[in-house]
């Protein structure tokens, strides 16, 4: 689907997911990025992205994608999100 509407950042975003949920984390955080690179996102992949980073070791990276994610979050009015976030960040 996603190579008849390569526009289609939700498309991207799901095949991120899918992604990451089969263990191919390198070629999710890379779907992850793309889809940044298009979306105003919620939050949501942001959080994803700074898990997948963690998981890796790419701590630093992972940090970055967790206060963006914040920002994200708050801008879009999901506090609890940015909440978890924050404990997430704490924890790295």
């Amino acid at each position: 689907m996603l190579e008849r509407r390569p526009d289609d950042a939700r498309l991207r975003f799901g095949l991120a997911i899918e992604l990451l949920n089969h263990g191919n984390v390198v070629e999710g955080i890379e779907e992850l990025r793309r889809y940044l690179e298009d979306a105003d996102d919620e939050g949501n992949a942001w959080g994803r992205l700074a898990a997948a980073l963690h998981e890796l070791g790419r701590t630093d990276e992972a940090r970055t994608a967790y206060r963006t994610g914040i920002e994200a979050a708050e801008r879009h009015g999901h506090p609890t999100m940015a909440d978890e976030f924050r404990e997430a960040l704490d924890d790295l």
